[in-house]
């Protein structure tokens, strides 16, 4: 499924199979999970895609064939493939351990043809393995949902009292990841959902309520994943004195002005952009651990259109996925 220009539906495209060269990997996909950047890529919010281009970034697929000079995986072996495609290795900050934020990164789904496919080349460094209990179309959403939120996770430090702007695909895994490490979650939807808040509930969240609303107390630390710029007043309003809000997305919509008592008393507002390796391992040696359940709708490859459109307006609770065959 093509995008050729932002804006415009996704094409279905016959190409030749693709081969795995130096250093990589052919994987056949099994499932590619439905991201809300997807949705900005297809959108135009995000400048300058590799066009035409095979959007998706959440992928689970079996090894076809492994490119000269990789020793790491087998034909055959399950890998997952995320958003973080490729890095020089060599700038100031993939040396210090930061290569999330290498300016001449890659990005699978991006600048890099992604997992709306039958068939994708990844590079094989970038690749991860997956937990054995976790079928395909459960799998795919920890690729990003769970790997973004937990990077956000990580950056609220030892937070007890958790905040969730926008309770999505993320929201509904970092929910049981902090309510595993012993915090407590509240949860905010847009006003009116009470679907999304029941969902919230049922994932683990001890409140859950509109947006709008405060908390009914004092939150150490919020995420905000929904791409909503208006959302940074109130959640560090609902924060208290050293609090900080972690701004989960890639694309946001302007952040309004406020007034400095919003900030004040070492509150923190700050971003997080993308994912390393390092995550990558870490949140799925915690995911092994932890019975993370996967709420997710499937599509049929060909149906990727109607997944973003269902994205787009909310239709489903959790994740959607793609199934290719």
């Amino acid at each position: 499924m093509v995008l050729s220009s932002p804006g415009q539906p996704l094409r279905a495209v016959d190409r030749p199979r693709p081969r795995a060269g130096a250093g990589q990997l052919l994987v056949r996909v099994t499932a590619c999970a439905v991201c809300r950047t997807d949705l900005h890529v297809v959108d135009g919010d995000l400048p300058r895609p590799s066009l035409p281009l095979v959007p998706g970034h959440e992928i689970v697929g079996r090894v076809e064939q492994a490119g000269p000079g990789v020793d790491v995986f087998r034909p055959g072996e399950r890998v997952g493939v995320p958003w973080l495609a490729w890095t020089c290795g060599e700038c100031r900050l993939c040396r210090a351990g930061r290569e999330n934020l290498c300016p001449r990164a890659r990005f699978t789904g991006y600048t890099w043809d992604g997992g709306f496919a039958e068939y994708m080349v990844a590079d094989a460094r970038f690749c991860l393995r997956l937990p054995d209990a976790y079928a395909d179309a459960a799998a795919a959403p920890l690729l990003c949902a769970g790997l973004i939120g937990y990077r956000c996770l990580r950056r609220t430090g030892d937070a007890a009292r958790l905040g969730l702007y926008g309770f999505g695909a993320a929201a509904h895994l970092v929910t049981q990841v902090a309510r595993h490490q012993g915090r407590s979650v509240y949860a905010f939807t847009r006003p009116g959902d009470t679907a999304a808040q029941e969902f919230a509930v049922a994932c683990g969240a001890g409140w859950a309520g509109d947006s709008t609303a405060g908390p009914p107390e004092e939150l150490d630390a919020a995420i905000i994943f929904a791409p909503a710029g208006e959302l940074v007043p109130p959640a560090l309003r609902a924060v208290g004195p050293g609090g900080i809000v972690v701004c989960g997305g890639i694309h946001m919509s302007p952040v309004p002005s406020f007034p400095y008592a919003l900030l004040w008393q070492e509150r923190t507002v700050c971003s997080v952009a993308n994912l390393t390796r390092r995550d990558g391992a870490e949140f799925m040696g915690l995911a092994a651990h932890v019975a993370l359940r996967s709420t997710v709708r499937t599509y049929p490859l060909a149906e990727a259109n109607t997944a973003l459109a269902d994205l787009r307006a909310g239709r489903f609770r959790g994740a959607a996925v793609l199934l290719p065959g």
